[in-house]
């Protein structure tokens, strides 16, 4: 995909997974990425696998902090210079589900506040440098904020404020900023997770057949994507959520 070449992007939680796929992607198309993530280990880690200090840059921060997130953004500024892209990606990925009777509210409230706060936050601080280069902002929700599976209250609310909070931020930043949001299904990460926790797929065809596509997503299928809201092709698309997930929400489902 042409358009990235000498463009600056900042992408959080960028050290596995979804986050890291991401990053490679920019990076392969010549661009610089400054990734953030929470955890050290997993982002020494890739920074130390990529080998490209002169474009690539690991910045630890929890997107949950204001104070952490307005540090996250100095440094990227002050190592690449600019900024053309946010990828707000960050995020509690594998709630633990339990019934809402039960569920705790700090349970509930830190999941709002990595998953939802996190993006807006990012978007503040980020605003003011990306506006200067008409940039564009890509938030990563999930097709769990048009379908839910029990006790994933906060999980599922926090994606549909995200899907919300893209709309509101492109009209807010009408004329300067772009803003889209992606949402996968089922993508498959355990390669691109940190070594210690690394792992071979365990899919079995029937996990393939369900999906309209034929297959299980893969973290690429959402790098290109996002690669592509973030680029001057999409200059005309703001405000808009892409669900990519195999066909699987258009998917009717009965019990025979």
């Amino acid at each position: 995909m042409a358009g990235h070449a000498d463009k600056i992007y900042l992408v959080t939680g960028g050290a596995q997974g979804i986050g890291r796929a991401i990053v490679e992607y920019l990076l392969r198309q010549d661009a610089s990425v400054a990734f953030v993530d929470r955890d050290v280990e997993a982002g020494e880690e890739l920074a130390a696998s990529l080998d490209l200090p002169e474009r690539a840059a690991f910045f630890a921060a929890d997107v949950g902090d204001e104070q952490e997130v307005r540090s996250c953004v100095a440094q990227s500024l002050a190592r690449f210079g600019g900024l053309d892209g946010l990828v707000n990606n960050a995020g509690i990925a594998n709630p633990t589900r339990q019934p809402l009777t039960e569920l705790r509210l700090e349970d509930w409230e830190r999941v709002l506040r990595v998953n939802l706060t996190g993006a807006m936050l990012m978007a503040k601080h980020a605003a003011p440098h990306l506006q200067r280069r008409h940039g564009a902002v890509v938030n990563i929700a999930s097709t769990r904020a048009l379908q839910s599976e029990p006790d994933t209250e906060a999980y599922t609310a926090s994606k549909g404020g995200l899907v919300a909070l893209t709309h509101a931020l492109a009209i807010s930043f009408s004329h300067r900023i772009r803003v889209n949001a992606v949402l996968p299904g089922w993508i498959e990460v355990s390669e691109l997770r940190k070594q210690s926790e690394r792992s071979a797929a365990r899919l079995r065809p029937e996990d393939h057949d369900q999906h309209p596509a034929g297959r299980v997503g893969l973290p690429g299928d959402v790098a290109a994507l996002a690669a592509f809201l973030l680029s001057e092709e999409a200059g005309f698309i703001t405000g808009q959520a892409f669900v990519i997930d195999g066909g699987m929400t258009r998917k009717m489902m009965y019990v025979n």
